[in-house]
């Protein structure tokens, strides 16, 4: 099975994180193979308004499955009205689960209203905790959420990272079918380990993170063009990942 995986779209008012959107989720839908499972790993909004999410729930159309979870610049009761139809209003977690092409996708909810941080809350961790237990044995199963559990090495982003990470740890390692966890928030592509389960980090699409060592300058670029992850999982149970930007 193959996962394109995209985060950090933060569409707002301009043109340019729409055009940038529409740029990724164009090429995604013309691939010559159809992904299995298209997974954006929030901050899908930048202001967390309502009209912000109506226009996402636009370019996110697919034909493709396309699962979706929060980050720390959404706000749930938008979130919950403009991209999932839901009126019912409610600052509780987005959590959910997806069956997709055999596979088990865990979308968990890592924001905390008004904070940039990461954390999992009782509820959240309850509600992994069940699902992980709820899943048919041998079922390949991926956690997804927006911040990453570990250290990047930018210190201004790993301030922001989930904390603490330990029981989101204790969960995968209670269960051998989890796979990989993935996630966004960091705004450039990146690979790491988790739980000794692999961790990966989709490219953001509306900037680029400048890594410490790349100089001086602001904290993001724009220039550079955003990015997809290909989480392809074969019958031998190999994750392999493919990193490419699009034009």
């Amino acid at each position: 099975m193959i996962i394109a995986h995209l985060s950090d779209t933060h569409i707002d008012g301009h043109p340019r994180s729409a055009e940038r959107t529409a740029r990724v989720m164009d090429h995604l839908n013309a691939l010559a193979r159809p992904v299995d499972a298209i997974l954006i790993t929030g901050d899908v909004a930048d202001h967390g308004e309502v009209a912000e999410y109506e226009t996402a729930a636009r370019l996110f159309a697919s034909p493709t499955p396309v699962l979706v979870c929060p980050g720390n610049h959404d706000v749930r009761d938008a979130y919950r009205k403009g991209l999932l139809g839901d009126d019912s209003g409610g600052d509780g977690p987005i959590n959910a689960r997806h069956d997709v092409a055999g596979a088990s996708f865990l979308l968990a909810d890592s924001s905390v209203p008004g904070e940039d941080h990461g954390h999992l809350d009782a509820e959240t961790l309850d509600w992994l905790a069940a699902e992980l237990a709820a899943v048919p044995a041998g079922t390949p199963t991926f956690i997804a959420l927006h911040h990453p559990p570990v250290a990047l090495h930018h210190p201004v982003v790993d301030a922001m990272r989930l904390l603490p990470a330990d029981p989101l740890a204790e969960l995968v390692a209670a269960h051998p079918q989890v796979v990989a966890v993935l996630t966004g928030h960091f705004h450039t592509a990146a690979a790491s380990t988790f739980a000794d389960r692999p961790l990966r980090i989709a490219p953001g699409v509306v900037s680029t993170l400048r890594m410490p060592w790349e100089g001086a300058g602001p904290l993001a670029t724009q220039s550079q063009p955003p990015g997809v992850a290909f989480h392809v999982y074969d019958d031998t149970g190999l994750l392999t990942t493919h990193y490419r930007v699009v034009p």
